[in-house]
């Protein structure tokens, strides 16, 4: 496993092993503004177990709308993806949870892989989430991440063939990021037992860490999740809370008490 992948798992095991479930928290880069993303990331990361930097995207498919509308508002701001990295790495030292970079394929190819791996390594960068980054095309990133201590985080969904969920499992380090809706993020869980089924199907198929994301936003998704998930993935709910100028941190500690 990549040395990203250790720090990542081995923060998670210790949020479990506390007695509570794992909070990865999710926040769009330069969103709302570049410095005030900055005290956003503090924040969340006093308080998550993993911190999940948004890169923001034109067309983000698997988003819903209000993470469409933290990039928008990142995107008229001027951010880019080597104006994350920078940042990232004049401040890595002041966060004290694994980070991993969410983006979609393009803007990544568009930055060269390699130089990608290079840099985001040296921001403190632990993996990376590619939402649509196909297994036949991990190749396109794998050698480069792993070279750099990267890991790539693969992404598991109810409606994934059996065999398939299986490879993913298998090919994930850090978690596996284990989908609990069927559609985008923001969305509500709906059957949760069906979900519940479903990763524990994941969690037997890995040797990594499961947490469940899409359409978690309360302590009550929480406790339907996890078990059998070691924690959750929190996106839409928490930039909803900061836009209503709540705070962060206590949103995120309210998720995991």
């Amino acid at each position: 496993m990549t040395s990203g992948g250790v720090r990542i798992e081995a923060a998670i095991a210790g949020a479990v092993a506390s007695g509570r479930a794992a909070i990865a928290a999710f926040v769009t880069a330069g969103d709302p503004t570049r410095s005030r993303s900055a005290s956003i990331l503090r924040a969340v990361a006093s308080a998550a177990d993993v911190v999940e930097i948004g890169v923001p995207f034109s067309d983000p498919v698997a988003d819903g709308p209000t993470i469409q509308r933290s990039s928008r508002r990142a995107l008229a701001g001027g951010i880019t993806l080597a104006g994350i990295l920078a940042d990232l790495r004049a401040m890595r030292s002041e966060l004290p949870a694994p980070v991993v970079l969410m983006s979609y394929l393009n803007p990544l190819l568009a930055y060269g892989p390699a130089r990608l791996a290079v840099d985001a390594a040296a921001a403190g960068v632990d993996g990376l989430v590619v939402p649509d980054l196909p297994l036949e095309e991990q190749g396109l990133l794998d050698s480069d991440l792993r070279h750099a201590g990267l890991a790539l985080i693969q992404l598991v969904a109810p409606t994934t063939p059996a065999e398939r969920a299986r490879e993913l499992a298998a090919r994930s380090e850090g978690f596996i990021y284990a989908v609990a809706v069927t559609g985008i993020t923001g969305a509500a869980i709906e059957d949760s037992e069906r979900i519940a089924a479903s990763i524990a199907a994941i969690k037997r198929r890995g040797s990594v860490p499961v947490l469940a994301g899409f359409g978690v936003r309360s302590r009550s998704d929480v406790a339907r999740l996890v078990p059998p998930a070691d924690g959750v993935v929190v996106g839409s709910a928490l930039i909803e809370a900061i836009e209503a100028g709540g705070d962060p941190a206590s949103f995120l500690h309210g998720l995991a008490r």
